[in-house]
């Protein structure tokens, strides 16, 4: 009884950080392809990585909300082809977001430490800036839609919630943008070609591996707090 009473008063505001490696999977079209007569343009999420801060309120024993913000930084790699003259090459660039998620979270209590939580909610992702990378014959050109929009989010994990040394949390996020995140121009302009341009978008949908660690706060000293205001 003692334990679960701390529990609940730990779960009043739980403050932590958070890591989450990107995946890239077949299955959430990682791959964007391009044709033009002769020219083939590709661009492919190759992984990135997202930290920052998570902030959790109680509302029950069971139910929570969650904020907090974090940059995201998608890697991708593209490469362009010209099957008339052999030419063929690829290059490396980032895509960098921020994002403030509000979700809702539901608990469900595996044991006498673990518990699973699921989450559903909405992120606001904003995207400071354009990209630009060079190859030798050509280039890609990656430009926002807006400055900022709305994603979907989604979350499953499990954590453990120690009495001194705060929770320790692994868990999958899914995050899903409500349009394309940007447009990309690949451009081929090799010695004997007039410039071409390929348009293709960036859904900017990823799928991540979270590892999250809520700090411990002393029950003791948060009723003192409360007591002196």
């Amino acid at each position: 009884h003692r334990v679960d009473r701390r529990q609940r008063q730990m779960c009043i505001r739980d403050r932590g950080i958070q890591v989450k490696p990107v995946i890239p999977l077949d299955f959430f079209d990682p791959v964007v392809t391009t044709e033009r007569e002769h020219l083939t343009g590709r661009v492919t999420l190759t992984g990135g990585y997202a930290f920052g801060m998570s902030i959790r309120v109680g509302v029950t024993n069971t139910i929570s909300f969650e904020t907090g913000i974090s940059q995201i930084q998608r890697n991708y790699r593209y490469a362009l082809r010209n099957d008339t003259s052999g030419y063929a090459d690829s290059a490396s660039f980032r895509y960098v977001a921020y994002e403030i998620p509000i979700t809702a979270l539901a608990y469900i209590r595996l044991g006498e430490r673990m518990w699973m939580n699921a989450a559903l909610g909405l992120s606001l992702d904003a995207y400071p800036s354009d990209v630009q990378k060079d190859v030798l014959e050509g280039r890609i050109f990656v430009f926002r839609n807006n400055w900022a929009q709305f994603s979907t989010l989604a979350n499953l994990g499990v954590e453990y919630r120690t009495e001194r040394s705060g929770y320790f949390y692994l868990g999958a996020s899914f995050h899903r943008p409500f349009g394309a995140i940007a447009v990309a121009d690949l451009t081929y302009y090799g010695p004997t070609f007039l410039p071409y341009v390929m348009r293709t978008e960036l859904d900017g949908g990823y799928l991540t591996l979270d590892l999250r660690y809520y700090f411990h706060e002393d029950p003791d000293r948060t009723r003192v707090r409360k007591k002196q205001r």
